[in-house]
């Protein structure tokens, strides 16, 4: 089960993680990268590994789509 603190770090792991390396990674390199960065940050039991694997999978084209605009905001693109 992914609790609400879960889910608010690993989208603040999204917001910290480089716009370049959400955009580059192939699908299977990003979802590893930001759950071993979530781990780092929070201990997480098997279950709930399984849970966010799935959760991260899910999302994948929503955290491509903020990491690109986000790389349109950035000051050196305008």
């Amino acid at each position: 089960m992914i609790t609400t603190k879960m889910m608010q770090q690993l989208w603040a792991v999204i917001e910290s993680t480089n716009v370049t390396t959400l955009l580059q990674f192939d699908d299977m390199a990003l979802v590893q990268l930001l759950l071993q960065q979530l781990k780092a940050k929070q201990g997480i039991d098997t279950q709930s590994d399984s849970s966010i694997n799935t959760y991260i999978k899910s999302k994948l084209p929503l955290i491509r789509d903020t990491a690109e605009s986000r790389l349109c905001l950035e000051p050196e693109n305008h």
